[in-house]
């Protein structure tokens, strides 16, 4: 049995709690601890009594969440607040050789970057404290990590390209709104695009290169290539290939207010002077949009989430699609939550029952394709989030 200590009360952090707390042959003691009482005091309340512990931290503070740590003796934590806290967090797993899992990686929070640089350069300290660190077990990163392991063990002997497609085909009924924290999101999506290929990494502009993709129980939709971290993990890991490129499903009506807030400076994420103050201009549109943790009641239609790749088994051309389709509304009725937010954080429960039970162990920091993909495949069939195969034509 395992004590879970989860940091972060938002969106996933509502996801986390729920299927930890359906998970307690596992987990027998849950803590959800955020910045915010009255976040974890609305979780604790959508559970039975007694299922969930609530206590409040600060996450960029180190030294907090080593009390943390130090007050309730997890057998893992559950890093599921901003990604700007990893670091912090991290370190703070260190100083009490606690195991560590997050969803996301390292964001710098002044500057419009995200990368696992300074994440993997903490694997000799894990190391050195005999405990596993566990990156990206979400859905993408995450999942998507674990479906391109799984190509690479069951259906090719080397992987020359791979496609991450993610499309989420919800409608919340805003004019505008984000389906997870908005200053990530935005940033992302508004940062220019990179694609791995030959051993380089090429650059394009926000939103340049865009192809229909016909997404299964979902449909044909307009899909632009991103940057997303995971890559920056898979052109280590996977074997032969040769070139990886993600690309995300927008609407119009989203981009269309998306560039007009970038065109007024609303995405900025340097201080500018109102009225005598200074102000972050993402962090103010933050406070003006849904939340996405409310979003839930609100959401109808699917995710569809998955990998394309292409490449040989026993000399011949093979190509294969995995993907993951969820349907928003039946992810509220079982966890109060929109599927974006279900997608992340089913995985993260996947990924800690996986290392309290010892089938992912190690020391040291790792990506998710890193490690034996079987197990984690056989709990997502079972965790509600069921994936497909499909053969296609090379």
């Amino acid at each position: 049995m395992a004590t879970a200590l989860i940091i972060g009360a938002g969106g996933v952090g509502r996801v986390v709690a729920h299927k930890c707390v359906m998970n307690n042959q596992i987990f027998d003691r849950i803590i959800l601890a955020s910045r915010t009482l009255k976040r974890c005091e609305e979780i604790q309340s959508e559970l039975p009594a007694g299922a969930i512990e609530i206590t409040t931290v600060d996450a960029d503070k180190t030294e907090e969440v080593i009390a943390l740590i130090e007050k309730y003796q997890p057998t893992i934590l559950i890093n599921v607040a901003l990604p700007y806290q990893d670091l912090t967090i991290m370190d703070a797993c260190i100083a009490t050789k606690t195991p560590y899992l997050d969803t996301a990686n390292y964001e710098h929070p002044d500057e419009a970057k995200f990368e696992y640089k300074l994440q993997w350069a903490r694997d000799e300290k894990f190391k050195e404290a005999g405990i596993m660190g566990l990156l990206g077990s979400g859905f993408d990163p995450g999942a998507t990590n674990v479906f391109c392991a799984y190509a690479q063990k069951h259906y090719f002997d080397e992987i020359h390209t791979i496609d991450i497609l993610d499309c989420n085909a919800g409608d919340h009924g805003y004019p505008f709104a984000t389906n997870f924290n908005p200053e990530i999101n935005l940033r992302e999506v508004s940062a220019k695009g990179r694609y791995w290929e030959n051993g380089e990494w090429i650059e394009t502009a926000p939103m340049e290169i865009m192809q229909v993709w016909d997404y299964p129980e979902v449909g044909p939709k307009d899909s632009y290539l991103l940057y997303h971290e995971e890559m920056e993990s898979l052109v280590k890991h996977i074997k032969g290939l040769k070139r990886i490129r993600f690309f995300m499903t927008f609407g119009q009506s989203y981009l269309t207010h998306m560039k007009c807030l970038e065109n007024v400076g609303m995405l900025g994420i340097e201080p500018v002077e109102h009225q005598g103050m200074k102000i972050v201009p993402m962090e103010f549109l933050k406070t003006l949009l849904p939340d996405p943790a409310s979003l839930g009641p609100r959401t109808k239609g699917k995710t569809n989430i998955g990998i394309v790749a292409e490449g040989l088994k026993d000399g011949k051309k093979r190509k294969i699609y995995i993907y993951q389709v969820k349907d928003h509304e039946e992810c509220y009725a079982e966890v109060k939550s929109q599927g974006v937010s279900y997608t992340t954080g089913v995985p993260a429960v996947i990924g800690a029952k996986l290392m309290v039970q010892g089938i992912w162990n190690g020391q040291g920091v790792f990506n998710m394709e890193q490690l034996d993909p079987d197990p984690f495949m056989d709990e997502m069939n079972t965790q509600g989030l069921p994936w497909n195969v499909i053969e296609m034509e090379c």
